[in-house]
């Protein structure tokens, strides 16, 4: 697992009413974008990799800030996860899209789907989000791309 796939980058992630454009850092809200910082914009895209599963405050850590001194991690991943929640409309307290498992992590819990644009019109736009991430693991340049992907912020 990992950052999108930059070969795939055309893929857009939908949930709710919202859609998630990880190759402009766009965030839009039944068409119209929602302004996201990139930090909590790349948080989200962690948490859309894997809907359902807890994603800890740990590997956070090591995949925004690669275990460097980062003063107040705690306070950072706060920040980012308050700031996505502003602009999914979504509450800690009641979430329908952000779960926190207390001093653990949090897990995205609403249904989640990635629109494929290679398939044809007579085909399902739209396949399951853990099923694109493996095609993309499966790529011979996967790695690469993703290292490239992380450098640039995509």
């Amino acid at each position: 697992m990992g950052t999108m796939d930059v070969e795939n980058s055309t893929r857009r992630i939908r949930f709710g009413t919202f859609e998630v454009d990880p190759a402009t850092g766009e965030l839009r809200r039944s068409g119209v974008r929602i302004r996201l910082q990139d930090q909590p914009f790349k948080v989200l895209l962690i948490l859309l990799e894997r809907p359902g599963e807890l994603i800890t405050r740990t590997e956070l850590k090591q995949r925004l800030w690669n275990d460097s001194e980062f003063g107040d991690f705690d306070q950072g991943i706060n920040v980012a996860i308050k700031k996505i929640r502003n602009a999914l409309g979504d509450e800690s307290a009641n979430p329908r899209f952000i779960e926190t498992l207390s001093r653990r992590g949090y897990r995205f819990i609403a249904p989640v789907s990635i629109d494929d644009p290679s398939t044809s019109i007579n085909q399902s736009p739209q396949i399951p989000i853990a099923e694109a991430f493996a095609q993309e693991e499966r790529s011979p340049h996967a790695r690469k791309w993703k290292a490239i992907a992380i450098v640039l912020g995509v």
